[in-house]
């Protein structure tokens, strides 16, 4: 685990592109409120076969004028070389510096994969077209994907598109920072060599929860789940256990290594901030972790 601690800690947010002018509106204070907190990015994710493309452009670029670094997430599946050299065009001239490179989903009905298969694909097509323009972020399993047919698979996969070109990996969010450490002493003894930062999913409401950790395969704790299920509808407990027992688990990825956190913000602040707030994260130049 050591080798992480030679990366400089990096600290982010995600969002998700808004449907509505009233939530593009509410993005933009979520947005303003964290960017007090000066992160290193934002990113901003894109639906399955980039069916919210056209909303994750207009959110990335109108956040990224705004002076933090925003991150568009980049998927393959559906799409042709073509849609996505012009796509990554377009992020360059407009300042666009980091990409979040994915395989995505189809979306129901939709049977062609596109031209690219996999997200290590993608990666290798990202340097084919725009060289060492883009810091190319990709996706990490500590509990493995929900599709991976075992967990050396999981890994080999996730070798691939280090090799193809990756520069630092994001993970899927989990409550046992177990999960974590373990992936990356595997990870490393198969020569990963980038910064490896764990996705942290704020705990506010239990029933979405576990619907999300159903759906990519994270796996909640059974003392957690318990007592999510013990606080019933009374949400003001649910987000202050929550925010106690997600905070203990970043102190301790933080404290053995980990190169910095990325959370999963839901498009809410709150949350987030509890968490960084518990951390001591406007200081973090001055914290020895």
């Amino acid at each position: 685990m050591n080798s992480q601690k030679q990366f400089k800690r990096r600290f982010s947010f995600e969002f998700f592109p808004p449907k509505t002018p009233a939530g593009m509106e509410k993005l933009q204070t979520v947005r303003d409120t964290l960017a007090t907190h000066q992160p290193d990015f934002f990113s901003v994710t894109y639906g399955a076969g980039g069916s919210t493309q056209e909303r994750t452009i207009d959110t990335v670029l109108t956040l990224h004028k705004q002076g933090i670094s925003t991150a568009p997430h980049l998927s393959c599946i559906g799409a042709t070389r073509k849609t996505l050299g012009d796509l990554l065009d377009l992020y360059k001239s407009n300042g666009v510096n980091r990409i979040v490179a994915l395989r995505g989903d189809l979306p129901s009905g939709m049977g062609a994969h596109g031209e690219l298969r996999y997200a290590n694909d993608l990666v290798a097509f990202i340097r084919e077209h725009s060289g060492e323009h883009f810091n190319i972020e990709v996706a990490a399993y500590p509990e493995f994907h929900p599709q991976a047919p075992s967990a050396e698979a999981d890994l080999i996969n996730f070798k691939r598109k280090v090799d193809a070109g990756a520069n630092s990996a994001i993970t899927q969010y989990f409550f046992n920072a177990d999960s974590y450490f373990y992936f990356v002493d595997r990870a490393e003894k198969m020569g990963v060599n980038i910064p490896l930062v764990p996705g942290i999913m704020p705990i506010t409401n239990y029933s979405n929860l576990v619907r999300f950790s159903d759906m990519c395969g994270a796996e909640i704790p059974r003392w957690i789940r318990k007592q999510l299920e013990a606080y019933g509808d009374d949400s003001n407990s649910i987000q202050q256990f929550g925010t106690e027992v997600v905070s203990k688990m970043c102190e301790t990825l933080l404290n053995q290594g980990a190169p910095g956190l990325h959370f999963y913000t839901l498009n809410q602040a709150e949350a987030s901030l509890s968490i960084w707030n518990n951390l001591g994260l406007d200081d973090r130049e001055k914290i020895a972790f």
